[in-house]
């Protein structure tokens, strides 16, 4: 009977063999499976129910836009009949991609932990066997780390999208003064109108006030999200600074996994309390920053 493989580092990477490959084969096919869906299955997803098909980006551009004139033109706060498809359709893709994303991050976490764990052993090894195996180890886990952390930045995306989709389908519309017709007056009336989003006597158009409010809820889900990342970020560097501290000097291989990792998840934890900061200010007051996004300028 196949003993379990041993990716302690106390023994040679796969030396029980056949078990390991074939779940490190495993989880790298589902992975690729999973990158696949990921571009290939939110939009036929997202049409499901919609009484349409998949749309690519140019014709969801494209009806967003009249959806828009129609909105801003009615003079209402619920979202026009066109207005709540492209809505409805838009959080169908992004919840779709979301789990996708999430999905592919677990694949890719257990994947990257089998071949750090493996990594040290094949570093103790003597001669180009060894050596070999220690170049294409550490290759893939460099890679597989790679993608974790953009599968993650992915989740957080479009986790944002779906939390607000009406706010995420923004850079749709045209900025600046590139817009044309109908769409470049409403566009002039709502830069006007952020430029100065209580005017004496007047109130805020109902549409106005709508695309404030989810744009202000697009960056508290970032915050949000930034925020957990954040905190689980930390919590990982301090695991790994404290298997640091348990791992003898003489196991040099394993510190250096270690130690990169403790650097490298603290240093990703700032950057992601950076991003919730920024996010968490922007929330805050909401108005400037969307008038600077439709004005071009952000």
């Amino acid at each position: 009977m196949t003993s379990a493989p041993d990716l302690t580092g106390r023994a040679a990477p796969w030396r029980s063999a056949d078990v390991s490959r074939r779940t490190v084969a495993a989880l790298g096919f589902l992975a690729v499976a999973l990158v696949a869906a990921f571009v290939l299955l939110p939009r036929t997803l997202a049409a499901t129910g919609s009484g349409g098909g998949a749309v690519d980006r140019r014709g969801l551009a494209r009806a967003f836009r009249e959806a828009f004139v129609a909105y801003w033109s009615s003079g209402a706060r619920d979202h026009s009949a066109g207005m709540a498809g492209v809505v409805d359709y838009w959080f169908r893709y992004h919840v779709t991609k979301a789990v996708i994303a999430a999905l592919l991050l677990a694949t890719l976490a257990v994947l990257a932990v089998l071949l750090w764990k493996a990594f040290p052993a094949a570093s103790r090894q003597a001669g180009g066997l060894g050596a070999g195996r220690r170049v294409a180890l550490g290759s893939a886990g460099v890679l597989v780390t790679g993608l974790a952390v953009f599968s993650a930045a992915m989740v957080m995306a479009n986790v944002q999208g779906a939390v607000a989709p009406f706010a995420s389908l923004f850079p749709m519309l045209p900025t600046g003064a590139s817009a044309e017709g109908p769409l470049a007056d409403a566009l002039v009336e709502v830069r006007r109108g952020l430029a100065d989003p209580a005017p004496p006597g007047g109130r805020t158009p109902p549409a106005l006030g709508v695309m404030i409010d989810d744009f202000a809820r697009y960056h508290v889900a970032m915050a949000v999200a930034a925020g957990i990342v954040a905190v689980v970020l930390l919590g990982m560097s301090a695991v790994a600074w404290r298997r640091l501290r348990g791992t003898t000097a003489a196991d040099r291989p394993a510190r250096r996994v270690r130690a990169s990792f403790a650097v490298l998840w603290a240093s990703s934890s700032l950057i992601a309390t950076v991003v919730a900061v920024a996010n968490t200010s922007t929330a805050a007051d909401p108005a400037p920053a969307l008038l600077a996004f439709f004005e071009g300028s952000w």
